[in-house]
């Protein structure tokens, strides 16, 4: 029997798949699983059929409701026009001693605030003659040039001010609070025994020490962190609509997947196919996102190079995709970087859809690849699964008329939907600046429609709007929801990521930015980090933390999943473990933008983390640990989530060196010519040696020269030779990692 899907029988009956399941689920009392479950023949000509047959039945109900309003209406206009006359006397009569008594209310106001005014006046006038005095007999007995203080509480004895400050404060700042020269406020914390220049933070207590030298004492006050979120409360940037007033608007995607698979011949081949007659050069202007149209439809389109860019801006708090398109080659299968979006994907939610590129190639094999799909948790339709796959091929443009058609069936399925009118809200695609046109942004706007003119904020940016450009270069004068836009007028580049607002004028916008960067600034102070096992238990108890999201980097995929089974069970009652992504190989900069972007901590097993994923690791503050020994890793984390994690010994790694060359002594010893790439080499510290990332033997140095002398170091930039203690096997294009083995106190 012929089976038609829900989708198929929806289109037939000019309607929407939402709509169709709703009814089906109503009138049937039929669970449909989703828009791809699949009804007999027989079954979909019985829902045809009643349902055409109400649609005649509703109609004519509808013809005899509307001859019966008539005739009530055409009765009953004269009656109306006489009972409307004395109720709408009577609103007035109420409205008049409504605003009576409002304006003897306002009256007694006026009197008492007057009455308070004045007293106020003569009460500070006394103070402040008290204050003046004390502060020219203070500027005699200390000699410090001083200007005048402004504390904020003064004790009852007069002996004493004090000045509310929070956690940590700028030198400079405590500097104007205590009224006095940031370089004898220096001064004093030299004295006492800290180093620091006047933009340069210190603690609450360093600041009440140095404050009590002159004769202020500070009150710690709890500072309230100023988050994205309130700004946008107290400026009404952003807020709820109404469900009347939201329109359906097209669907955001980007298409992600491995290194050659195809993306950017899929990505020109759409655009290929939408091009209309009088741009057969193809697109004009390169940006970051641009608009193709399908049955009709707009469908918008994010051309980032990767999951690299996609999880950069989950980072920053925004995520503007609304449906990911994971390339996979046929002739290819699964890869590393194909499983590494995948895991993206998931943390991120969004609706997934694979297209299986290169069907054309003969060496294709499109069932391997559901197999090994499969394998990570991606079950296609026609396996029995919910994930739509779509063979395609970017060449010969074989399947993109049904790959785009999927796009539009999980956006309908999604229920898209923004307000047009009101004030815009939208992400930075990507951002640079020209040397003729000045910054230029590549933005897509989520929510309202952005006009030239406009004012607008995005980050510390702020500009009025002067011009606006669409992806094929033309000049727009607005863009509504899901529409990309390429805006010059800003005042500096803002960030890939950030959030632009259109504000009603410029001194809104002014006001916002001053706060904005405040906000900025005491977010740099704090450093908020994310977590890492030594402060674990600490956020758990404070309830902090619920989930513990963990990265596994290994040499051997066994590893991985030994590794992740025994994880998983150390879950208790307070946090649960999640494996976000576990990979062969060494640590990549991506590994440590996804622990960012998930609040996640990264464990490498056998394998260590490469320079540019250091640095990445400093700077998004991620943890990184990594181990030699499977248990060890298991017991640093049953010890954390526990609150027994107090570590003894801890690393500090001083450098990494490249080997360039081998040399074989008389006696049968490789030593290494070595290059120091970061850090230094010490003579007496510790050695890896790293072969792809991944940790081939640890050991001792044996020897440190360069020339014939025997050096105690060898720093950054500098040549040498190293023999590692009992190893030979070195190998030219191999790094050579230094560390020290450090202790701490508990």
């Amino acid at each position: 029997m012929k089976k038609i899907r829900i989708y198929e029988l929806a289109k037939e009956m000019d309607m929407t798949s939402k709509d169709l399941m709703e009814m089906v689920a109503k009138e049937f009392d039929m669970e449909i699983a989703s828009h791809m479950s699949t009804l007999e023949a027989e079954q979909a000509e019985i829902i045809k059929a009643i349902m055409l047959g109400e649609d005649e039945e509703v109609k004519e109900e509808k013809v005899e409701v509307k001859k019966q309003e008539q005739a009530k209406k055409e009765i009953k206009q004269e009656p109306k026009k006489k009972s409307e006359e004395k109720p709408v006397k009577k609103e007035v009569v109420e409205q008049v001693k409504k605003e009576e008594v409002k304006t003897e209310q306002k009256e007694e106001v006026k009197t008492d605030t007057k009455k308070e005014a004045q007293e106020e006046k003569s009460h500070n006038k006394k103070n402040k003659n008290k204050k003046d005095k004390k502060h020219k007999n203070k500027a005699k007995n200390s000699k410090i040039e001083t200007e005048e203080i402004k504390p904020k509480e003064t004790n009852q004895e007069g002996d004493e001010l004090a000045i509310e400050i929070g956690e940590s404060i700028i030198v400079k700042d405590l500097a104007e609070k205590l009224g006095v020269n940031a370089s004898e406020l220096i001064k004093k914390l030299i004295f006492l025994g800290v180093m620091a220049n006047q933009n340069q933070s210190i603690d609450f207590d360093t600041a009440s020490i140095v404050a009590g030298e002159f004769g202020v004492e500070l009150i710690k006050i709890e500072s309230e962190e100023v988050e994205e979120d309130e700004l946008e409360e107290e400026f009404n940037l952003d807020f709820e609509d109404d469900e009347k007033d939201l329109q359906s608007r097209p669907p955001i995607v980007t298409v992600m997947g491995h290194v050659d698979h195809g993306k950017t011949s899929l990505l020109d081949a759409i655009k290929k196919t939408n091009v209309t007659g009088g741009e057969a050069g193809g697109i004009t202007q390169h940006m970051g996102a641009y608009i193709v149209e399908a049955a009709g439809r707009k469908i918008s389109f994010l051309d980032t190079p990767g999951h690299e860019a996609f999880t950069a801006m989950r980072a920053r708090g925004t995520q503007i995709t609304d449906i990911v398109i994971l390339v996979v080659a046929a002739d290819d299968g699964v890869m590393p970087q194909t499983i590494e979006a995948i895991n993206h994907v998931k943390a991120a939610n969004v609706p997934l859809i694979v297209a299986i590129n290169k069907v054309d190639l003969e060496t294709a094999n499109v069932e391997k690849v559901k197999q090994e799909l499969a394998e990570n948790n991606l079950i296609a339709e026609d396996w029995g699964g919910d994930t739509i796959v779509v063979p395609i091929s970017a060449k010969t443009r074989q399947g993109l008329d049904e790959l785009l058609e999927m796009v539009l069936l999980v956006s309908e399925m999604e229920d898209l939907k923004a307000n047009p009118n009101r004030t815009i809200v939208g992400s930075v695609v990507e951002a640079k600046l020209d040397t003729g046109k000045g910054p230029m942004a590549t933005i897509l706007v989520q929510k309202g429609t952005l006009r030239v003119g406009d004012t607008v904020v995005s980050g510390k940016a702020i500009g009025r709007v002067r011009a606006m450009f669409d992806d094929k270069g033309n000049k727009i004068k607005e863009a509504g929801p899901s529409i990309p836009a390429v805006v010059l007028g800003l005042s500096e580049t803002p960030n890939a990521g950030d959030f632009i607002y259109s504000v009603e004028n410029e001194k809104i916008a002014k006001t916002y930015i001053d706060k904005k960067k405040v906000q900025v600034r005491e977010s740099e102070i704090r450093s908020d980090h994310k977590v890492s096992l030594e402060d674990l238990f600490d956020r758990i108890k404070l309830g902090e933390l619920k989930d513990l999201n963990i990265i596994i980097k290994a040499d051997v995929k066994g590893s991985i999943e030994a590794l992740g089974q025994s994880l998983e069970k150390l879950d208790t009652d307070e946090v649960r473990i999640n494996i976000l992504h576990g990979g062969v190989g060494g640590i990549t900069e991506g590994d440590i933008m996804l622990a960012s972007a998930s609040n996640a901590i990264v464990i490498g097993f056998n394998v260590r983390p490469n320079l540019n994923a250091m640095d990445a690791a400093k700077r998004e503050k991620v943890d990184v640990k990594t181990y030699r020994v499977i248990y060890e890793a298991i017991e640093d984390i049953q010890a954390a989530v526990k609150g027994m994690h107090a570590p003894k010994i801890v690393e500090e790694v001083t450098g990494r060196a490249e080997v360039r060359d081998t040399f074989k002594l008389p006696s049968g010893t490789i030593v290494a010519g070595i290059y120091v790439v970061n850090g230094k080499i010490l003579r007496k510290g510790m050695i890896r040696l790293l072969r792809d990332d991944v940790v081939i033997h640890e050991g001792d140095i044996a020897s440190l020269r360069r020339f014939k002398d025997d050096v105690a170091e060898v720093a950054n930039g500098y040549e040498a030779g190293l023999g590692v203690d009992g190893y030979n096997d070195i190998k030219v294009g191999d790094f050579i990692e230094a560390y020290i083995e450090k202790e701490v106190k508990n």
